[in-house]
């Protein structure tokens, strides 16, 4: 909805953003022709998760903030079994830590597919949904959900099911796959990724705004590999911390207009955290098959328009195949499921990476394991700034637009982050003022 106001300003309105994970609306002013505020206004209601972790076994969170979504549930729960076993003094063996990375695959899958065909790519080909792009482009949508059934099926022989998996537990898994149930899968994966690389052909086909950000950059990098399950922080200005330090540079606030904090990056502006940065900061880290997908794709080995994160998640798309399936060739039977986390007392920091990107997890426990303090802090309130700033620069540079395509072209902008709406309505902190 767009409408003029009496001093001349011009409002356009988005009561309900469509093709996004949870509730949220766009307000955006122009005055003489100039940008006078932008808002991305997160209206679902919060969640209180962390004030629920309060008080609970340090053995629930993975359970419980499992929960908060159900298209991005593993990274969740390894957020929070990482905090937890570093509360508790606990590093998993490798094995496990592989197996995580390998049930991560199948989230990833699973995310990424959903939002390329089914809530991105009907922006570019012009359709309101993808039930109406699906009449034109029956493939195509097929293919969406064929690769989407292959992250589900993945979940749910390592997860135990594919939304909310219950085989993850403090420590590792309750049961192990057997090489033969991981073989198994495996012509399935094969297929994606052949799909995942048809992906990659199809999305750099379309028709990209002109648009860079100039906003930083931050992901996690591990030792090895492409940041999936662990890593240190990284940003494009050079800084590097330790997960520990996340809280020390990433500072959490409230804005009047969200249900979703904001967050600023050791007090400077909007800063950026999900595929983009993922790719532009570990473009050495992808498969060769990954980088060469990339270079077809036409990416540089880093990538600053918002509105080619399709063509950087569907590289990524190939890059979690290929892993998903070395790991199952190199997996061994006779693995542990888990290892002990005894409770004692003590603060532990984890993180890693869910499809939109860093998801950060804290926990305060009592020598008995209870919960005494919780703090999350997920991708999209750190994204919202960003989002926030995106529209701006976009409605600047496309005032000219009529009413009707600028709202389009915004919301489209909206959407190339993947928001996760109602994961990001979290906050605690709540005044209320009597007279």
């Amino acid at each position: 909805m767009s409408h003029k106001l009496t001093d001349g300003g011009q409002v356009l309105h988005v009561g309900t953003l469509a093709r996004v994970e949870g509730e949220g609306a766009m307000h955006i002013e122009i005055k003489d022709g100039r940008v006078k505020q932008v808002q991305l206004r997160i209206f679902e209601p919060p969640r209180f998760y962390e004030a629920f972790l309060r008080g609970r076994a340090w053995t629930e969170p993975p359970d419980i903030t499992a929960r908060i979504c159900g298209i991005c549930p593993v990274a969740y729960q390894f957020s929070s079994c990482l905090a937890i076993e570093d509360a508790c003094g606990v590093v998993v063996p490798d094995a496990i830590r592989t197996m995580r990375r390998l049930l991560y695959c199948g989230e990833w899958i699973e995310s990424h597919a959903l939002h390329i065909y089914l809530l991105h790519a009907p922006d570019f080909l012009g359709y309101p949904g993808a039930i109406e792009m699906a009449k034109d482009f029956g493939p195509v949508v097929e293919r969406g959900l064929r690769l989407k059934k292959v992250g589900n099926q993945l979940m749910t022989l390592v997860g135990g099911r594919s939304v909310h998996p219950v085989n993850v537990r403090l420590g590792g898994f309750y049961r192990m796959p057997t090489v033969a149930e991981l073989h198994g899968l495996r012509p399935a994966l094969e297929r994606g990724l052949e799909d995942a690389l048809e992906t990659v052909r199809l999305v750099s086909t379309f028709d990209f705004p002109d648009m860079e950000q100039p906003w930083t950059y931050l992901s996690l990098r591990p030792e090895h590999g492409y940041p999936i399950e662990s890593g240190d922080v990284v940003t494009s200005d050079g800084t590097a911390f330790d997960v520990r330090d996340f809280t020390a540079h990433i500072k959490e606030f409230h804005v009047p207009h969200s249900n979703a904090l904001h967050a600023s990056l050791d007090g400077g502006g909007p800063y950026v955290v999900g595929p983009l940065a993922r790719y532009t900061l570990n473009h050495d880290r992808l498969s060769p098959l990954a980088r060469e997908a990339a270079r077809e794709g036409g990416l540089d080995v880093t990538c600053r328009n918002p509105f080619k994160s399709i063509i950087v998640r569907a590289v990524e798309l190939v890059e979690i195949f290929v892993e998903a399936i070395r790991i199952i060739d190199a997996w061994q039977d006779g693995v542990a499921p888990s290892v002990p986390v005894p409770a004692r007392a003590g603060e532990g920091f984890g993180a890693t990476e869910a499809p939109r990107g860093v998801l950060f997890h804290r926990y305060r426990l009592d020598a008995d394991g209870t919960i005494l303090d919780a703090q999350i802090v997920p991708p999209t309130s750190q994204n919202q700034p960003s989002i926030e700033a995106d529209l701006r620069t976009l409605v600047e540079q496309w005032i000219e637009l009529s009413d009707h395509d600028l709202s389009h072209r915004c919301e489209h902008a909206i959407r190339n982050y993947d928001p996760c709406i109602s994961c990001a309505t979290h906050f605690l902190d709540l005044t209320v003022e009597r007279s």
